[in-house]
């Protein structure tokens, strides 16, 4: 009889389970997070070799500051600080540009990546006023900005994990 009562209660056979939809849910989901943790993966890792080279900053000023008054003993090693800063402020550069062009929803890493590139490049400035333009007296503000920035580059890529 094909209108019988027990016909009328069966679900027709061509219809997905429930549970079929939430494991799409699921797996959609669970690839968004994974893309998303990528993207912020390769921020994290250029604003990360940015912080390693601002870190070496501090080993390199160690170096040259020993020779404290005598800038041509020291010569070398204010160059090969200055060329750390050049690669501090490349690195921060692609780290921000790629925050502005894949993240750009998340606009504390790509802010945050402006101020620390515009931090990196006043930080450049003044070192080179102490060096060619012997302003030592900036060295008192170039040393705290150095601090600052060092937490900012830790910072960034910390913030980056989070997932909002």
């Amino acid at each position: 009889m094909s209108g019988s009562r027990s016909d009328a209660v069966h679900a027709p056979q061509d219809c997905e389970p429930p549970h079929m939809n939430m494991s799409t849910d699921q797996s959609t989901t669970t690839a968004a997070s994974t893309l998303s943790s990528a993207r912020n993966t390769v921020f994290s890792a250029l604003v990360g070799i940015s912080a390693v080279a601002v870190l070496l900053q501090g080993l390199w000023a160690g170096v040259f500051l020993e020779h404290d008054g005598q800038r041509d003993a020291a010569g070398s090693w204010i160059d090969v600080h200055a060329r750390g800063a050049d690669a501090a402020i490349a690195f921060a550069v692609l780290g921000t540009a790629y925050a502005l062009w894949k993240r750009r929803t998340r606009k504390d890493l790509w802010i945050g990546g402006l101020v620390f590139t515009a931090l990196l490049i006043a930080e450049s400035y003044i070192g080179g006023q102490i060096r060619d333009a012997s302003k030592d007296t900036l060295t008192a503000i170039h040393v705290p900005l150095a601090m600052a920035i060092m937490g900012l580059a830790v910072w960034l890529p910390v913030r980056a994990r989070r997932t909002s």
